[in-house]
C-alpha cells in the first residue's frame, strides 16, 4: 500500500494540524498537501532518528502520530519563513 497509505494518513494528519495550530491557516486543501509533506516528513524522521523501519505502513495510531508530528512540524516551518503567501 505504500504511497497511497502516506497521501491518506497525510491528509488526515493535515486536516488534524490544521485544527491544532491556530493561527492564519492555509484553508483545508492547504493543510492536507502541508499534511502530505509532513507525512513524509515525519516519516523520514522517524526512520532516520529513532530506527522504525516502517514508519508508515498502513492505517493505525502510530501512523498517524508520526504523520501529525511532521505536518505540525512542517506546517510551524511554513509559517516562519519571512514573507509567506497562503498556498
Amino acid at each position: 500500500m505504500g504511497i497511497l497509505s502516506w497521501i491518506i494518513v497525510g491528509l488526515i494528519a493535515g486536516w488534524l494540524a490544521g485544527v491544532v495550530m491556530k493561527g492564519s491557516g492555509y484553508g483545508v486543501l492547504g493543510d492536507m498537501i502541508l499534511g502530505i509533506i509532513g507525512a513524509l516528513v515525519g516519516g523520514f524522521l522517524a526512520s532516520a532518528i529513532f530506527g522504525i523501519s516502517a514508519p508508515i505502513s498502513g492505517f493505525n495510531f502510530g501512523t498517524l502520530v508520526i504523520a501529525f508530528l511532521g505536518a505540525v512540524v512542517v506546517v510551524a516551518i511554513v509559517r516562519a519563513l519571512p514573507g509567506r503567501s497562503r498556498i
